[in-house]
């Protein structure tokens, strides 16, 4: 269906809604109603279509819009991680997990750290075989390491493996089968695990956050509901407040 750009209101549009604002479909409705007070939700529907296809609007979530063209998160696969899922799909086709890298995090970061974890996130009644599996072939692993294992026994390695128990719901997605952390998932781990992401806290956590928000359509709603399953929604809301980031 071609929509008439007159129609499409779009410099309106931009005064009207605020850059960071969750737009929802309703909002739209009313918006294009003050031009057109008898305009269809279906007509609305193809114009929002269309804002979306030109990169006025970007879709955060069901229903939900902001302005701008942001991208989606699909970052780049280590071989290292393509290997170890290949792995352990073969000897465990049916166990739920999760593969990514602390260097994950290095494009929003000033300071770059020189060490970098792999992690190996897995449902916990299959950790402790997992570890097993992968010290039998000779990878360096720990397992939930302690802050004292993490001082004294972790490697000057420039890349470490480690194991953790996977939090169920936790946001992924599939990247050539592979099972990746969403940019969801990445900020909320960075905002609950002070330990293994010491060299993600403080300002370089601020500054992560808010390149993220800055590059990428980020559903806000699916990260504090990580966080409630992480049990820190609350203080999670006001962070994200505090960086006058909170959209809803």
């Amino acid at each position: 269906m071609i929509i008439n750009k007159r129609k499409l209101h779009i410099a309106e549009l931009k005064v009207w809604f605020d850059k960071n604002q969750i737009i929802t479909n309703k909002q739209l409705v009313s918006f294009y109603q003050t031009f057109e007070p008898d305009v269809k939700e279906t007509t609305v529907n193809w114009r929002i279509y269309n804002l979306v296809q030109m990169g006025i609007l970007t879709r955060v979530g069901r229903g939900k819009y902001m302005l701008g063209n942001k991208h989606f998160y699909i970052p780049n696969i280590p071989n290292k991680i393509k290997t170890l899922n290949k792995k352990i799909k073969k000897q465990y086709p049916f166990t739920e997990l999760c593969l990514w890298t602390t260097a994950l995090y290095n494009e929003f970061m000033l300071h770059q750290p020189g060490k970098f974890f792999l992690i190996v996130e897995v449902e916990e009644d299959a950790t402790e075989a997992i570890f097993y599996f992968m010290k039998k072939n000779k990878y360096s692993v720990f397992l939930e390491p302690d802050k004292d294992i993490l001082n004294k026994y972790i490697p000057d390695e420039k890349e470490t493996w480690i194991i953790k128990s996977f939090v169920s719901e936790a946001p992924t997605q599939n990247i050539s089968g592979i099972p990746f952390p969403t940019i969801e998932k990445l900020l909320v781990d960075a905002f609950c695990d002070r330990l293994i992401l010491n060299a993600q806290q403080g300002e370089e956590r601020d500054r992560i956050f808010k390149g993220a928000y800055e590059k990428y359509a980020i559903k806000e709603d699916t990260m504090v509901r990580y966080a409630n399953r992480r049990r820190k929604k609350e203080e999670f809301i006001d962070y994200l407040s505090q960086l006058s980031l909170l959209r809803q």
